[in-house]
């Protein structure tokens, strides 16, 4: 397993160590001690989500608050998403930047996003399955988000033509500059 720091302080790309032969492959995904030596605290994940999306679907940008803030490790299992994470640290240096990292089923990639971050996705392929584990459970009246399509983010979802699926719920999320942080 090795690690790559992303520009954004406590953010990090996984890439497991994958072992392939006729059979197939075999990789550890997860591990404790070694995800915990790797970034340098300890993280006890308390909460699986599992998602299923066509082509075109984008998931966020969606945090916790306070208290039920969440750390996450993500993943995707089948197909190919572009993952952005948002700092929204009023403490940070990167305060309201963000990364994209496309997450594979063939390049197994993880990214880990620290407690403090928005997160979203939109899947690239015809279906992705979406894996993450959260430090945190989800609380219903801490959760909030931010529109994907902010003009202070001006995040490029690498959508081209592509006709997007939105929930009801995400298009009317506030703007970051009107965001509850």
């Amino acid at each position: 397993m090795k690690i790559e720091e992303t520009r954004l302080k406590g953010c990090y790309i996984i890439n497991p160590t994958v072992f392939f032969d006729e059979r197939g492959y075999f990789f550890e995904s997860f591990n404790q001690q070694k995800f915990s030596k790797l970034i340098g605290e300890e993280i006890n994940f308390v909460q699986d989500n599992q998602s299923y999306s066509s082509r075109g679907v984008l998931r966020g940008l969606h945090y916790q608050r306070g208290e039920f803030a969440q750390a996450k490790l993500v993943q995707v299992l089948k197909g190919k998403v572009l993952d952005v994470v948002v700092d929204l640290r009023s403490n940070s240096e990167t305060f309201g930047e963000h990364i994209t990292v496309e997450l594979t089923s063939e390049n197994k990639k993880q990214l880990f996003i620290p407690r403090g971050f928005a997160h979203g996705f939109i899947v690239l392929s015809e279906e992705a399955e979406f894996f993450y584990k959260c430090d945190n459970f989800y609380n219903k009246n801490s959760e909030e988000g931010i529109r994907y399509d902010d003009p202070q983010l001006k995040i490029n979802w690498k959508i081209g033509n592509m006709t997007l699926i939105v929930s009801e719920k995400d298009k009317i999320l506030p703007n970051f500059k009107d965001a509850r942080l």
